[in-house]
């Protein structure tokens, strides 16, 4: 299935998406042909924070956090009208009012209707975690997510993709969501990670690659040694080395708890993706 309608969630508290990441999703959503939802929010002030009730207007938020995050994500929309227009790129945009903890499932809500939600991260940021988080479990949808700090050396294409493949029922979705980016690369490759290869993962990757070769997409096979590093680690030294555009990528095949005291692949690559990385759970 083609991807025609991305969500753009834009974080506005405690500090605004960076004009740069804003940029590149237009331009990923104008290579796509898709049109853009983007949603921001202002963050709802509680009982008791209105200092001004007779104003005209009505009451009158004044706490600090419906303030800054009322401004960014008006500069943020302003942002992407201009990017949206240049690149004749359809879009809509909406700015919902919440508490910051809920955005995330607001964003999720959005998402079942959506084909891909394009999320740019800051690295290691707890409000950017919680928005990945809340596509990830709650939207049933795939994530395409990339590093703000990095937008700009990202490229506007997915011409080469590489897959991490372990058979878990994880991967096998982002695969399968994956197919309009691996049908359009130009190299992909399928590469699993462990110090010493066994009959059983051989068998597992020949078998995607086989799959894959179904649906007009040639493929290759790697095991990639561990080398006593995580193997978030070993993902974004085999990105870097290989110059790959796009990381396929099942997310939290163990548990978010687990994650947080053992950091996984999904922990690392979520903290600060090493490139393009398209996840699904």
């Amino acid at each position: 299935m083609a991807i025609r309608e991305i969500l753009l969630p834009l974080v506005s508290y405690p500090v605004a998406v960076e004009e740069a990441a804003i940029k590149k999703s237009v331009s990923i959503a104008a290579h796509l042909n898709a049109q853009i939802l983007a949603v921001s929010f202002e963050a709802r002030p509680q009982d008791g924070t209105y200092t001004r009730p007779f104003s005209t207007g009505g009451l009158t938020a004044e706490t600090p956090e419906h303030k800054t995050s009322a401004k960014n994500a008006e500069q943020m929309m302003v942002v992407l009208d201009t990017a949206a227009r240049a690149a004749g790129v359809e879009y809509r945009k909406a700015i919902t009012r919440c508490a910051p903890e809920d955005f995330s499932s607001y964003l999720a809500y959005c998402a079942r209707t959506i084909d891909l939600s394009l999320v740019p991260i800051r690295s290691y940021d707890e409000m950017h975690e919680k928005v990945v988080e809340g596509l990830i479990f709650q939207s049933g949808r795939p994530l395409l997510i990339f590093s703000e700090a990095g937008a700009d050396r990202l490229s506007n294409s997915f011409e080469h993709a590489a897959i991490a493949w372990d058979h878990s029922q994880q991967a096998t979705r982002a695969v399968a969501d994956a197919m309009p980016f691996l049908q359009g690369a130009k190299t992909v490759t399928v590469f699993t990670v462990n110090d010493k290869e066994t009959p059983t993962e051989r068998e597992s990757g020949e078998a995607l690659v086989k799959h894959l070769a179904v649906h007009g997409i040639k493929a290759g096979f790697d095991v990639i040694p561990k080398g006593g590093v995580s193997i978030g680690k070993v993902f974004e030294a085999y990105v870097q080395k290989d110059a790959i555009h796009l990381l396929v990528m099942g997310a939290y095949r163990h548990s978010r708890l687990r994650e947080f005291f053992m950091p996984g692949a999904t922990y690392t690559v979520v903290g600060s993706p090493p490139c393009w990385v398209l996840m699904t759970h």
